[in-house]
């Protein structure tokens, strides 16, 4: 008689995040139900065409002792045009999930947030902790903590043990963004003006995320069922480090040189970039003490989860 495996559903399971998610979760002994947009063939999958306040999740959820949420919509062309996107995805469509979920009677949920629903930078202040009083910026921060709320809210009426997770940018093999954009540059061999920048970041291995859900869906607060958790790598450095170091991982001189913040502020602004002045000029630290507190310690390092990044990218 085969051993019964607890089963947890991914959502946004062939995304960049959910790719080594779902891997990491199988190697700790779970069976892994994978919710898709498009069928791949892969193991236990379900197709989730759209998320929102209508999505039939009723077979998804089916003999399911945990979820992972990671499905979520992130960054749109024309943002301000699209706010009832974000409020069908990331609010109402996430909370529609989490109240199927507790009927379903899965024991754990798992929300990955953002950090954004801190604001975009701590600049001057004490690094982010997770007691903040909130201050999200743009549609997508503003979707997430209202996502947050209505999950806290949810929490007091179910027995169901959920718990949000804040990352700052989240970087390895498929990332996307601005770690896409700098790791492009870096190749290229493009000179980058952030040589004069003195800042401090957060950052996080997309394996030091996964390794921090695996440990929380095996070892859930028995005195709590709401917890939020500020997630990271052990190191937080300025932009010039970090893309220093990038480039050493990918075996290329970084090519950076100096130009005043004020007047790299202003030629992004005129770019229309204001999210790549805030994510690589701002300082935006953590204070992960609550995550390690559980036990938790981030897997790898900095130097390490950049050359797996990048190794796998050449592969």
């Amino acid at each position: 008689m085969s051993e019964h495996k607890p089963v947890v559903l991914v959502t946004g399971a062939s995304g960049f995040v959910g790719r080594h998610v779902a891997p990491a979760l199988a190697r700790e002994g779970w069976s892994v139900r994978r919710a898709v947009r498009i069928p791949e063939g892969v193991g236990d999958e379900v197709v989730v065409e759209t998320i929102g306040p209508e999505t039939d999740w009723q077979a998804a959820l089916e003999g399911v002792d945990a979820v992972v949420h990671l499905a979520a919509r992130v960054h749109h062309k024309h943002e301000e045009h699209a706010v009832q996107l974000y409020r069908n995805v990331n609010i109402a469509g996430t909370l529609h999930l989490a109240r199927g979920a507790a009927a379903a009677g899965v024991r754990q949920f798992i929300f990955v947030s953002t950090v954004l629903v801190h604001g975009r930078s701590n600049e001057g202040r004490a690094p982010f902790s997770e007691d903040d009083i909130l201050t999200p910026r743009g549609l997508y921060g503003m979707s997430k903590a209202a996502a947050e709320a209505g999950l806290k809210t949810l929490a007091r009426d179910t027995d169901m043990n959920i718990s949000v997770i804040r990352p700052p940018l989240v970087y390895g093999a498929g990332a996307k963004g601005n770690f896409a954009l700098l790791t492009r540059a870096v190749n290229l061999g493009m000179p980058l003006p952030f040589a004069a920048i003195h800042n401090q970041r957060a950052f996080l291995a997309v394996q030091n995320l996964s390794s921090f859900i695996v440990r929380r869906l095996a070892h859930p607060d028995p005195a709590s069922n709401f917890e939020i958790f500020l997630v990271a790598d052990r190191e937080q450095v300025s932009t010039p480090e970090f893309i220093e170091r990038l480039a050493k991982a990918a075996g290329k001189n970084s090519r950076l040189f100096g130009m005043p913040s004020s007047l790299l502020s202003t030629l992004l602004s005129v770019m229309g970039r204001q999210d790549t002045h805030d994510s690589l000029i701002g300082s935006l630290e953590l204070n992960l003490s609550k995550a390690m507190a559980t036990g938790w310690q981030p897997e790898i390092s900095l130097d390490e989860g950049l050359r797996l990044a990048l190794s796998a990218q050449d592969a």
